[in-house]
C-alpha cells in the first residue's frame, strides 16, 4: 500500500535526520535520547531501559560515557548508596539546546511552507495511526 510505504519513508528520514543532527554535536542517536530523558526530572534508568526494550547494561554504559563527556552527574540516592540519581550538567544542556535549535532550523525550513490544515489533519491521522497500532501491539502481546 502506497501509505504504508510513504510512512515508512518519512520514519526512514526523521531517523536519518535525527542521527545526523547528533552527529553534529558528537552523539549517537542513543546518546541523545538518555541525554533528554536526564534532562527530564524523573529520570528512572531502569524505567527508560524497560520503556525503550534495552538492556539495563547499556543504558547504564550510555549514561556513564556521557558522565565522562561531562554532560550528565551521578549523584548518590540518599538511603541507597548503590543506586544513582542522575542529572543535567551545564554543559549537557548547552549540548540539548544547540540539538533543538538544529530541530528548529529544520521544522523552519520544511514544516513552516506547508498549510496549517494538511499539517492539523497529518497529525490527526498520525496519532490515530500510533493510537491504533499500540493497541494491537498491545492485543497481540496480551494474547502471547
Amino acid at each position: 500500500m502506497e501509505a504504508i510505504d510513504a510512512l515508512l519513508r518519512l520514519t526512514d528520514v526523521v531517523e536519518r535526520r535525527r542521527a545526523q543532527m547528533a552527529r553534529q554535536v558528537g552523539l549517537t542517536d542513543a546518546q541523545w535520547r538518555v541525554l533528554e530523558e536526564v534532562g527530564q526530572e524523573d529520570f528512572l534508568p531502569s524505567l527508560f531501559a524497560r520503556d525503550r526494550r534495552l538492556q539495563p547494561a547499556a543504558v547504564s554504559r550510555t549514561l556513564r560515557e556521557l558522565a565522562e563527556r561531562g554532560w550528565v552527574r551521578p549523584l548518590p540516592v540518599a538511603g541507597d548508596r548503590r543506586k544513582r540519581e542522575y542529572v543535567l550538567t551545564v554543559r549537557g544542556g548547552e549540548v540539548l539546546e544547540r540539538l533543538r535549535a538544529a530541530r528548529e532550523e529544520a521544522l523552519v525550513a520544511v514544516w513552516d511552507g506547508l498549510p496549517a490544515d494538511e499539517l492539523a489533519g497529518f497529525q490527526k491521522l498520525a496519532t490515530r495511526l500510533a493510537d491504533g497500532l499500540e493497541a494491537y501491539h498491545a492485543e497481540v502481546e496480551r494474547v502471547r
